[in-house]
């Protein structure tokens, strides 16, 4: 089978042909969707000794994904952390997170992993969202076009044999597959992603399904008082985690901040919760330190 057919037969939903991106560059500011922002909350970092900045990432399938990337303007070799977007896309607050990434010493890099399928950017309302952009994105390609982002990182500096993923939301969700998708990967902190579901086309596994056979140690971070995924979902995953054949399924654990909702490292939003999320943040950086990345 030809890579271009094989391509095609991973991704029959599509209504695009395969090397077709609706999105081509990324938008400024936040999403309409999270409107208002608030301000008086809202982290910004700037970019005083980094490089930072948009650039194309070229994909498996002959096209290139718009991503944003932040590394130290001096020196060579850093770790490379992917940065995995929310269902809003790669708005402000996802290259904030890659500049405050940067600034420790990281090459952090978020892909726009919607733009085959839309712009996030048009939309002002959630389940509009949800319904005609984010459900029909394949995780096929969303874990094709992380691996893309590895190998440009490996090309320009960054050192792929510390790879670390960290994501939020929808991302959250995808660190976990991801971890069981790259033997590379070092390690990973996923933020309130969602932990099971209904198996589909386009999304085949949860990462219930993989918890078992990771090939790096997962740090989740949730909220007790999180609607969307409940406790006993949480509590099934810390099983599966922990009777998984891997070490790295052995090794993740799963951090609760009882009174957090949904979203709460988002200080953008209402949701935010500041003790929660900086002490989130502490340990992202402990973890992935602690495994090497």
């Amino acid at each position: 089978m030809s890579p271009d057919s094989d391509f095609d037969s991973l991704f029959p939903a599509r209504q695009i042909s395969r090397r077709e991106f609706v999105v081509s560059a990324l938008g400024a500011g936040f999403a309409l969707s999270v409107q208002p922002i608030e301000a008086q909350t809202a982290i910004s970092t700037d970019s005083s000794g980094l490089t930072a900045g948009e650039l194309r990432i070229p994909t498996t399938d002959g096209g290139a994904v718009p991503a944003y990337r932040a590394q130290p303007a001096s020196g060579s070799d850093w770790p490379v952390i992917l940065v995995v977007q929310e269902i809003f896309g790669v708005h402000e607050y996802i290259r904030d997170v890659c500049r405050r990434l940067a600034k420790v010493g990281y090459l952090a890099i978020a892909a726009e992993l919607f733009a085959r399928q839309g712009d996030p950017r048009q939309y002002t309302a959630v389940p509009e969202l949800i319904e005609k952009l984010v459900s029909r994105v394949p995780d096929a390609q969303v874990l094709a076009d992380l691996d893309a982002c590895v190998a440009w990182a490996g090309a320009h500096g960054g050192n792929t044999a510390r790879l670390g993923i960290t994501g939020f939301c929808w991302g959250g969700r995808i660190t976990w597959l991801y971890a069981a998708h790259n033997p590379q990967l070092r390690a990973g902190v996923a933020w309130y992603g969602r932990l099971v579901g209904q198996a589909s086309e386009l999304t085949p596994k949860q990462p219930i399904d993989v918890a078992g056979k990771l090939y790096a140690p997962i740090l989740g971070l949730y909220g007790g008082a999180d609607k969307g995924i409940p406790l006993d979902t949480v509590d099934r995953m810390r099983v599966a985690l922990a009777e998984g054949v891997s070490p790295a399924s052995r090794a993740s654990t799963i951090q609760v901040y009882a009174q957090a909702p949904h979203a709460f490292h988002a200080d953008y939003r209402p949701s935010y919760g500041k003790d929660e999320a900086e002490d989130g943040w502490r340990r992202l950086i402990a973890w992935f330190r602690q495994h090497g990345v």
